[in-house]
């Protein structure tokens, strides 16, 4: 029988949480594009969702999880619901589309490839004329 003191220790107050609280990215410059890896260890595909708006990137993943223990009689011994989220947005420019983008996930990886546009297309500078 676990002592006092290690039960106590593995309440989830004490111990990491699984959900990461900032993703973190290694960003890659290729010649075609960008190579974004994004760690969401502990998520599945469908918890993650990205958008893209006015030019930014948003990826969002939600987590949430509940355990349930009972005793021999089927009584409620202890219930405990785990809950996370976490939100990152990256500016990858306006010229581009939802379909320029691809993204693949898995072991716990987003891999997300942003392509270069052509220069010729990308405007810089916008001006406003005044009257």
């Amino acid at each position: 029988m676990d002592s006092l003191a290690d039960e106590v220790l593995k309440d989830p107050f004490f111990r990491k949480n699984t959900v990461p609280a900032v993703m973190k990215t290694d960003i890659r410059e290729r010649e075609d594009g960008y190579l974004l890896d994004i760690e969401l260890p502990g998520f599945k595909k469908e918890e993650i969702k990205m958008e893209l708006e006015d030019g930014y990137l948003t990826i969002a993943a939600a987590h949430t999880a509940s355990s349930e223990e009972r005793s021999e009689q089927g009584k409620l011994v202890r219930q405990e619901r785990v809950s996370g989220s976490c939100t990152r947005t990256y500016f990858i420019g306006e010229e581009m589309n939802v379909e320029d983008i691809k993204a693949r996930y898995e072991n716990g990886e987003l891999k997300v490839f942003v392509p270069k546009k052509d220069p010729q297309i990308m405007q810089t500078k916008k001006t406003i004329s005044i009257d």
